[in-house]
């Protein structure tokens, strides 16, 4: 079986205020183009499927006609909800559309009904199972139960910790277990897991949302295994944690400046007899570029050399002493994309690589860290009201960490 592995489409999303609905159309218009070339029998999309809960008008008429595009040309088509998504609104009609070759899976309840998918080449039926992202506070308690029930031991039991919280680690292991349990079902069927999570290991950009605070959202590699392929989403970069068998497709275009430099694409799979998967990299190549230049104000708007940043989306670090008066403006007349600008002068930067990051390793408490990494972003000290509020704000953390 042949598939295409995308996500984390956010449809609807902008950039520094600009619209991306044009370019996203592009880049989905590329996917279908890719998946019909390729004579795909399979698109999954790793959830993400919008910016939020409740999109625009606009963004869901393009989601709409992707999918009518891909079901024309004979392609199934598996996505779940993301941690953006409203996992109740993407999929209110999912059981119509079953039917009808598309899935579009939101309710966790039915995680351990597969998507069974017939090869063109009429090989043998793939498994797909269609993981919703799963938010420990809302569907940890209800999995747990059903755990407890199948009597699986007490190691995944015990994720919860002591205190009784449970961790994406153990509602997604409870997950799987779950749908394993159903897998063993069906007579070596090959499998395909699609899933919205952060597993440990995966590189992050500034543009992913955070599941929790620290690193308690992390998922690790050894929780997925017993699947063919385990097409992920939630991260934005294209990589892969365990060989080409477990991966993130990433965004199809970039969402920050941290993805500045991401080559967008999506994966091609093929899923051999025995279920071993290879995998074909295709870049996308859409959409608007982005550029961060750093330099003084004269000599970014004037030198021959950023000459091939006049159509990117520009993020520029002004290292003038003094930040020249309508920067911006200035910059606009050469970089008409130009959506961002920072001051950086040379005493701000000499500040940020030695002293401060001095204070940062030689700080000791939380009040210490934060003020210390205040003036490491800001490039100056905290007022006593700006400390006042950092202070409140980690006594109110706290707290709520105390309940």
């Amino acid at each position: 079986m042949r598939l295409l592995h995308t996500s984390d489409w956010h449809l609807g999303r902008s950039f520094h205020g600009a619209s991306l609905l044009d370019e996203q159309a592009e880049a989905l218009d590329r996917i279908v183009d890719l998946a019909v070339d390729n004579a795909v029998d399979l698109v999954v999309i790793a959830g993400d499927l919008y910016d939020r809960a409740i999109p625009p008008a606009e963004a869901v008429q393009l989601f709409t006609a992707t999918l009518a595009r891909l079901r024309r040309a004979d392609i199934a088509v598996v996505a779940i909800a993301g941690n953006h998504d409203s996992h109740v609104r993407v999929s209110v009609y999912d059981p119509l559309l079953s039917a009808l070759g598309v899935t579009i899976r939101g309710d966790v309840g039915r995680l351990q009904e597969p998507v069974l998918v017939q090869p063109k080449d009429g090989g043998q039926v793939v498994a797909v199972y269609p993981l919703p992202y799963l938010e420990p506070s809302v569907h940890g308690p209800l999995l747990r139960q059903e755990q407890q029930q199948a009597e699986l031991g007490a190691e995944a039991g015990t994720e919860a910790g002591a205190s009784g919280r449970i961790s994406h680690e153990g509602v997604t292991r409870w997950a799987l277990e779950a749908i394993r349990r159903d897998l063993a079902t069906r007579g070596g069927l090959r499998s395909v897991l699609v899933a919205h999570a952060f597993v440990a290991g995966g590189q992050t950009s500034d543009s992913e949302r955070e599941l929790s605070i620290g690193q308690l959202d992390r998922v690790s590699v050894d929780a997925f295994a017993g699947f063919d392929y385990v097409a992920l989403g939630h991260l934005h970069g294209s990589q892969q944690l365990d060989g080409p068998r477990l991966a993130y497709s990433g965004t199809p275009l970039p969402y920050s400046f941290s993805e500045e430099r991401q080559r967008k694409s999506v994966r091609l799979v093929q899923l051999a007899a025995d279920g071993s998967p290879s995998v074909e990299l295709v870049p996308l190549g859409v959409g608007r570029p982005l550029q961060t230049l750093e330099g003084p104000l004269q000599a970014l708007c004037r030198d021959p050399a950023y000459e091939g940043a006049r159509q990117a989306r520009v993020r520029a670090i002004l290292t003038d002493e003094i930040l020249p008066l309508q920067a911006m403006a200035r910059l606009r007349e050469r970089f008409p994309h130009a959506v961002e600008l920072r001051h950086q002068p040379p005493e701000v930067q000499r500040s940020s690589a030695s002293q401060r990051s001095q204070t940062i390793r030689q700080a000791r408490s939380p009040l210490e860290l934060a003020t210390s990494f205040f003036g490491d972003q800001q490039g100056r000290d905290a007022t006593p009201g700006e400390e006042a509020l950092l202070r409140e704000a980690l006594e109110q953390a706290r707290r709520k960490e105390e309940r």
